[in-house]
């Protein structure tokens, strides 16, 4: 069996969860409600937590000792799903780095380009004292 689906497999009571968390039903109601997670339902509506329900509600409690509000959780979990759903770091292109001449170059062009067109750079003071 497939790692993933046994960590998805809704196996664990709120009772359990409960126990393993330190949150009262009340707390994980609440996340559930906003959406911070979401456990499975047996016929009879009751909740069934998966390892990943149970990490989520970790997660969110180390994210409240930590004295981050609701609005925050709920920001750094998207960050992670987001995180969660990009390719690898590794099979990502990188652009190659730059040579001190090239950025010496593109600093000289961007002064000069600074105040063409009645358009004044942001950065012109501060190439400036780059170039004597």
């Amino acid at each position: 069996m497939d790692d993933q689906i046994r960590r998805t497999m809704p196996l664990f009571s709120m009772s359990i969860v409960q126990k393993l968390t330190g949150l009262t039903a009340r707390q994980i109601r609440y996340y559930e409600e906003h959406h911070l997670v979401q456990p499975e339902r047996t016929e009879g509506n009751r909740r069934v937590f998966s390892f990943n329900d149970v990490e989520q509600l970790l997660e969110i409690k180390s994210l409240l000792d930590k004295g981050v509000n609701l609005a925050g959780i709920k920001h750094v979990l998207g960050m992670k799903t987001i995180e969660a759903m990009q390719p690898p770091v590794e099979k990502v292109a990188k652009k190659p780095e730059m040579s001190n001449a090239d950025v010496m170059k593109y600093l000289k062009s961007e002064l000069i380009q600074a105040g063409r067109h009645g358009k004044a750079s942001l950065i012109q003071g501060e190439l400036s004292r780059f170039f004597h």
